[in-house]
């Protein structure tokens, strides 16, 4: 089993930024596809980003595009989410998880993925 273990959240104020970090110890990440997701009080849980394990392909939730950037390094097994002009909005904790995958715009992980433990994002107006 391979355990994720999120960093690098914290407190910001908007327009600041933030560089969120997900290891993955045990093992490689699972799966092809890697990615980010996160969860605010009271709300669904939202996809925020996923990268591919070789060709670096990304896709990004609409809310991040443009302001997000995933990124990942397959000899560390890390995976890094650099989080650019924060606002309120994205206020929420923040999920990694492994061996992701998409019907349609639609992400989720599959059951033999894993996830983090969560790592909290606080943006202050």
């Amino acid at each position: 089993q391979v355990y994720l273990h999120e960093s690098g959240g914290g407190l910001v104020q908007a327009g600041g930024s933030l560089r969120l970090s997900c290891a993955a110890s045990g093992r490689a990440f699972s799966g092809y596809i890697v990615g980010w997701f996160r969860q605010a009080p009271g709300k669904k849980r939202e996809f925020v980003a996923a990268i591919t394990e070789d060709d670096g392909r990304t896709w990004y939730g609409e809310s991040v595009k443009g302001r997000f950037t995933v990124s990942r390094d397959n000899a560390e097994n890390i995976m890094n989410l650099q989080m650019n002009r924060l606002g309120p909005e994205d206020t929420a904790t923040y999920y990694c998880a492994d061996d992701l995958n998409r019907t349609g715009t639609t992400w989720f992980v599959m059951s033999s993925g894993s996830w983090g433990q969560g790592t909290q994002v606080t943006v202050s107006a």
